[in-house]
């Protein structure tokens, strides 16, 4: 869930056009590191549109769809878990009894629930209200505003931070790092994912005469492969350590299974990645995991998911 950032950017902007998309340019901006969409809106443009309309007008059956998704969901829950436990142990060896973690953007609060039960102690800061009280009625503590410095300097210290499908949204995805960094104890993790966009499937679909249909600006500004975001982390001083993914889902366009601006194909077509998941899970969840890491570690897939370290 997108966030109003705290500082806009003072650099220019430069590079050469990626797409269009409406009025809308997308640069491959060489001082950013990364594409993103030109003009950029205004911070209270931001504001308005996520605290308020966003879960009402663009994801309606968004908490509906996730409870008929949640054993399906889980297994990547598990998956992010596995993750940050994993880098925290590098760092730190065996980890707390009751570690501690913030979900920058939780949404409905679903991954921060799980996390919960597995016995972490958790909190959320989620800026639209419907998903905040949505998540507040799990039985999470879910702080209904934007994201400040201020903020999580006075709740840290944390051992984890995780936000998935936030800096796509934002104005500066780097300060938005950046600020959740602060709340990061030495030593800690986060984990970001966003959209794997410009990815090998989706420009062979563009190819073959497909839109650029994942260009969506004002919504999303911000287009990530898992090389730049990784550079990104790193420019904000973190480590990575691993790569997460899940189904590509651009590969059905490939077998000529359209399902660009069909909500009812998609939602098919998304039932048949949860029956391969699943049956795979089934046989062994290491196959699973081990599949989707080699994606990764290849930029495929249809997230680009980074886990890192706050080193010092």
């Amino acid at each position: 869930m997108p966030f109003q950032n705290q500082q806009a950017r003072t650099h220019s902007h430069v590079g050469p056009t990626a797409g269009r998309a409406g009025d809308f340019e997308i640069i491959n901006c060489t001082n950013c590191g990364f594409a993103h969409a030109l003009p950029l809106p205004s911070e209270e443009d931001l504001d308005l549109a996520y605290a308020q309309t966003y879960y009402r007008e663009q994801k309606p059956d968004y908490a509906a769809r996730a409870q008929e998704d949640a054993p399906w969901a889980n297994m990547f829950y598990e998956d992010r878990l596995r993750g940050i436990e994993a880098a925290l142990g590098k760092a730190n060896g065996a980890s707390k009894s009751k570690p501690r973690l913030v979900d920058v953007g939780c949404g409905p609060g679903h991954f921060l629930k799980f996390v919960q039960d597995a016995g972490w102690t958790c909190e959320g800061v989620e800026p639209a209200e419907q998903a905040a009280r949505y998540a507040q009625g799990l039985g999470l503590t879910i702080h209904n505003q934007t994201l400040t410095s201020e903020w999580m300097k006075d709740q840290a210290p944390f051992d984890a931070a995780h936000c998935m499908n936030v800096l796509e949204h934002v104005r500066d995805p780097a300060d938005m790092l950046r600020t959740m960094t602060l709340g990061l104890r030495t030593g800690g993790a986060i984990c970001v994912g966003v959209p794997n966009d410009f990815s090998a499937f989706q420009l062979a679909a563009r190819k073959s005469g497909a839109p650029e249909w994942w260009l969506v600006p004002p919504h999303h500004l911000n287009y990530f492969t898992f090389d730049t975001l990784e550079a990104l982390l790193q420019r904000c001083g973190l480590t990575p350590v691993s790569r997460l993914t899940s189904f590509p889902m651009e590969a059905f366009l490939l077998m000529g299974r359209d399902y660009i601006g069909q909500d009812a194909a998609g939602r098919a077509l998304h039932q048949e990645r949860k029956s391969f998941d699943s049956a795979l899970n089934a046989l062994d969840p290491a196959i699973r995991r081990n599949f989707y890491s080699a994606l990764a570690e290849r930029g495929f897939g249809r997230e680009a998911i980074i886990i890192a370290r706050k080193e010092f």
